[in-house]
């Protein structure tokens, strides 16, 4: 699917930049239950009126080192100001060395800020694979453990950089008007950023069923690269004999996303606990990112999620 096919929104056409999406435009659910995200005290209340996620505020995608200058052009007319690329810098220097073209890429008006989630670890679809054994399975339990290590990793006290920390304070700023536009990446924009933007959605109040197609849109959004994706694993001898396992690797399966969230409701009781207990925002710092994130639905158009779904069958 080429990108100017994707449904817009969440997608935006970026020149070079594959799996660009605003990942605002979902319904909040004034109380919640059951599947859904777990409700406590600071959960959005139901005022009678249909809420969403702010639009305009968080994006999402693939690494940015192949943007044109059109490309960048359109990243600045959305006014993104920060990118916080959670690559390790040993993933970026195999990338370079190997010609995968994954160098660090900064333009003018934007901030880039290096909050990898693993300090010497390379966490690429390529390297997951190898390190779990069950990540190419049928079901989604490697991507629920791979994910539950990519939460644990970018909470870790000593990881100095703490990424999901630092991502969820910016758009928890206290202030005025809301924080400044910014763009989360990885390598393919699906597994650690997904992670972080899974926790965002599940914060505002977004029903994981909402938040796990979210998650899935990455299908779209790097179908245009699957064949090549595919043919790049397929060269390690590890995986060449797992056709079948290699292409469910590079997918987003809505399983994954509901696995993790039901993992942190196990664990931790609510998503909302888990972030206070890692650390990563006071309970205040939650209700001042509602107060930032959720909007009434006449201010932001809500986005017609069900029919996109149906581009995912």
């Amino acid at each position: 699917m080429a990108d100017s096919e994707l449904p817009s929104p969440p997608f935006h056409t970026v020149p070079g930049l594959p799996n660009f999406r605003d990942v605002g435009g979902y319904p909040v659910n004034g109380s919640t239950s059951g599947s859904g995200p777990a409700s406590d005290s600071s959960s959005p209340k139901d005022d009678g009126k249909t809420k969403v996620v702010r639009r305009g505020l968080l994006y999402r995608s693939s690494e940015p080192s192949q943007v044109t200058v059109d490309g960048v052009s359109k990243l600045q007319s959305l006014g993104i100001e920060k990118v916080y690329d959670l690559r390790s810098a040993v993933e970026i220097e195999r990338g370079v060395r190997d010609g995968y073209g994954w160098k660090i890429k900064e333009w003018d008006g934007a901030r880039r800020f290096f909050v990898p989630v693993f300090l010497d670890q390379d966490f690429s679809p390529e390297a997951l694979a190898l390190r779990y054994k069950n990540y190419s399975a049928e079901n989604a339990e490697g991507f629920v453990a791979a994910y539950g290590d990519i939460l644990a990793a970018a909470a870790s006290p000593s990881n100095t950089y703490q990424p999901f920390k630092t991502i969820l304070e910016h758009l928890a700023s206290p202030s005025p008007s809301p924080p400044a536009p910014c763009l989360v990446h990885c390598t393919a924009g699906k597994d650690r950023t997904g992670v972080i933007c899974g926790l965002i959605l599940s914060l505002c109040g977004v029903a994981d069923e909402v938040v796990a197609h979210e998650y899935s849109l990455t299908d779209l959004g790097l179908k245009s690269r699957h064949a090549e994706l595919v043919a790049h694993l397929m060269s390690n001898p590890s995986l060449r004999d797992h056709p079948s396992g290699v292409a469910r690797m590079i997918s987003s399966q809505k399983e994954a996303m509901l696995g993790i969230l039901a993992k942190i409701r196990e664990t931790y009781g609510s998503v909302e606990k888990c972030v206070v207990d890692l650390g990563l925002l006071s309970p205040e710092g939650i209700r001042q990112l509602r107060r930032n994130l959720v909007v009434d639905v006449n201010q932001e158009g809500e986005i017609p999620w069900q029919n996109h779904a149906k581009l995912l069958l």
